[in-house]
Formats: C-alpha cells, sequence, structure tokens
C-alpha cells in the first residue's frame, strides 16, 4: 500500500497512518509498550549517529540506517497518536505551516522538510538536535490519556524530530515510503496472487515446476541422496562437521524456498531449470554467485537455528534474523519478497527439515502454487 503522490506533508501524513495501522499489534488499551518502544528507536538514532561520529566516511550505511531508525520512530509516535485518538497530522501541522518557508517544504515533502529552520532555539547541529530530542522523548514518558496534554506534549516532540531530521538531511516523504515497505513487508500478509513470482515467462523447462516431490535417502554409509522422479539429483552430502547436526538434509531448505519464496538457484541447478534462454537472467539470477549467495544464507541461518532447537514450536523470527536475510539477497530478485514471506520459507522449512532429520529421510512434497512445502515419511 505504498504513499500515493500527495499535495502535501499532512496528507502524506494522514495515507501513512492509513498504510501502517494493520501492522501495529500492539495492545491498544496500554500506552507503556509503545512509549518503551518510540524511547528504544530514539535511543538507536543516537547509536547510529555515534558510529557515524566514530567511524565517519567508514560507516558506508549510515544514511539508510539513520532513515529507517527516523521511520522507525515515526511509526511509534503514529502508534501513540493511535491511543490518544489523536490525528498524527494535527501533531506535525503547526510544525508545516510555521511560515512561508516552511509551508513551501510541506508541499513538497520529497525534499528534506526544512520546517525545522524556523523554530526558535533549534540549533542546525544534529549532536545538539539529538541530545534535545532525547529530553523530550523522555518527557512523553509520562504522558496519560489526556487528550490535550498530549497533543501539546508530541507537538513539543515533534518539533524537535523534524529538526534532528532536516539536520539528517533525510527526505520526510522517503522515510515514509521506506517505512511502509518495511513495517508491511513484516507485518501485513498479501494476497498470494499479489506477490512476487520469478519465471512465469520462461519456457516450462526453466520454471521451478507448479508441484515437486522430493525424496530423501540416507544410505547406510550416513551419506544424504536426493531422489525426482526416481532420478538421483545432487551429489550425496554428510553434514561435514564433527558435530552431527543434520545438516546433510539441508537441501530441504533450497525445497522450500523454491516452493515459497518461488526462487531458489540452487535447486534450479539441481534440476537443470536454470533460465539459459535468456542470458542475462542466467547470469545474474541463476549463476554461481547465486548459487553462493543462497548456500551460505542456508548456512548462516542454520548456525542460529542450531541455538534455537531448529526453531522448534516457533512461528515468528527476529526481525532483526529477517533484515539480516535481507541483507544477503540485496541485489537479487528475490529481494521483491516481503519479510512475512521469508519468515514462512524458513519456518516451513525447518518444520519439514525436523521431521526428516527425525526419521533419517523421507518425502518433501512442495506446492509452489500454494507456496507450501510438507513432509511425508516413506511407507
Amino acid at each position: 500500500m505504498p504513499i500515493k503522490g500527495s499535495p502535501d506533508a499532512a496528507t502524506l501524513l494522514r495515507e501513512y497512518s492509513q498504510a501502517v495501522r494493520e501492522t501495529d499489534r500492539l495492545p491498544l488499551h496500554d500506552l507503556h509498550p509503545v512509549l518503551y518502544g518510540l524511547f528504544g528507536e530514539v535511543g538507536s538514532i543516537m547509536t547510529v549517529a555515534k558510529k557515524h561520529y566514530r567511524e565517519s566516511d567508514a560507516y558506508t550505511s549510515y544514511q539508510t540506517a539513520i532513515e529507517e531508525e527516523f521511520g522507525d520512530a515515526i511509526w511509534y509516535l503514529t502508534a501513540l497518536c493511535r491511543r490518544l485518538e489523536i490525528d498524527v497530522d494535527a501533531v506535525f501541522q503547526k510544525i508545516f505551516d510555521q511560515d512561508a518557508t516552511s509551508a513551501g517544504a510541506a508541499k513538497d515533502p520529497n525534499i528534506r522538510p526544512d520546517a525545522a529552520a524556523s523554530l526558535p532555539g533549534l540549533s542546525s547541529n544534529l549532536e545538539a538536535l539529538l541530545l534535545r530530542l532525547g529530553e523530550a522523548t523522555a518527557n512523553l514518558l509520562s504522558l496519560d490519556r489526556s487528550r490535550d496534554r498530549g497533543l501539546e506534549k508530541l507537538q513539543s516532540f515533534a518539533g524537535v524530530y523534524v529538526g534532528a531530521l532536516q539536520a539528517s538531511n533525510v527526505s520526510f516523504a522517503a522515510l515514509l515510503r521506506s517505512n511502509i515497505k518495511k513495517v508491511r513487508g513484516r507485518f501485513a500478509r498479501a494476497d498470494l496472487e499479489l506477490l512476487p513470482t520469478f519465471d512465469h515467462g520462461s519456457p516450462k523447462d526453466e520454471q521451478i515446476p507448479e508441484r515437486f516431490e522430493i525424496h530423501v535417502v540416507q544410505r547406510s554409509d550416513g551419506r544424504c541422496y536426493l531422489q525426482w522422479h526416481g532420478v538421483f539429483i545432487g551429489d550425496p552430502l554428510t553434514d561435514s562437521i564433527a558435530d552431527h547436526d543434520g545438516y546433510r538434509f539441508h537441501d530441504v531448505f533450497h525445497f522450500s524456498h523454491a516452493a515459497i519464496l518461488h526462487w531458489s538457484p540452487v535447486f534450479r541447478a539441481l534440476i537443470k531449470h536454470k533460465r539459459k534462454s535468456d542470458p542475462l537472467v542466467d547470469e545474474a539470477q541463476d549463476g554461481g554467485r547465486a548459487i553462493v549467495v543462497e548456500e551460505g544464507l542456508t548456512a548462516w541461518v542454520f548456525s542460529r537455528a542450531k541455538s534455537l532447537d531448529f526453531f522448534k514450536d516457533r512461528v515468528t523470527l527476529s526481525f532483526d534474523l529477517l533484515k539480516n536475510v535481507q541483507q544477503f539477497v540485496a541485489g537479487y530478485e528475490v529481494e521483491e519478497c516481503p519479510l512475512h514471506l521469508w519468515e514462512q520459507a524458513i519456518i516451513r522449512g525447518y518444520e519439514v527439515f525436523r521431521s526428516v532429520r527425525k526419521n533419517n529421510g523421507g518425502i518433501v512434497k512442495c506446492d509452489r502454487a500454494k507456496r507450501s512445502i510438507q513432509y511425508r515419511p516413506f511407507s
């Protein structure tokens, strides 16, 4: 649900509030979790600034990180407004209407908001502004359900927030759009038909099959073999580690990626369904580097899962893990997949993995149309 081409900042904020409403899963009757979250995000803004101060130009992801943290902060501010029954655009209205200069900025929300430039006492020095932002956030911790007092405190916070945003050279509209994509990708469930897919325009023998069934067989020598249509595919695998942890069955995760994400350069290579009819796609999306990325990602997630009983009884994953996954695949087509789809692919894949590991093999059934993966033991 992207923000439309809004005529002013007030409209932009109203559209933002509507777009993220369904991602607010915190209790509506309790201010405290939201206040804690806002306090934490302002602390994260300061942490990013501290890293930039310490590392300077070596901190190459500074601009992206600062935009993300400012976006998370406004998510919590919007959630707070929702609980106090205050329109978030009303909180910012005085700032964007301060004078002719700020009104001009409000008419073009794609530029960084210059509204704070005319606010009395605000310095353009980011360090000073961040200290004031921390004070303004602390002042919110004493909020109660009084609407008038709440509006006054929120407006005070918003003034300093916009000042710090300006000093950070972050586009107001850009951070709202980015935050919508982030939180909806994490928490909002999309229609299956609206989720990305990557090869329907390719010849049939270059597509991931709509349905496929893989037999995972462990022989007496402890090696794992894969069979598709009765034919062995890939190389036999061992755990390749002293601590036998079942990694020999890790191809299950590639099957899950293929079925749920509609992406797996490893699985394409196994069944020889690389998109060779398009040399650019074959090289950039199905080639050796993409295969290494998926294998590396799978091994990294496995190292986290191993310490968490392979995600047993978990219905959700940490946001940090999912964001790391997203960074891992940046630049590849699968980066279009929302985080909640990655979460489903990982959790469902590990459900099947645990069954395969427990039984030393079995049948893995995948349905790409339903974006599902299931386990069935051998008869």
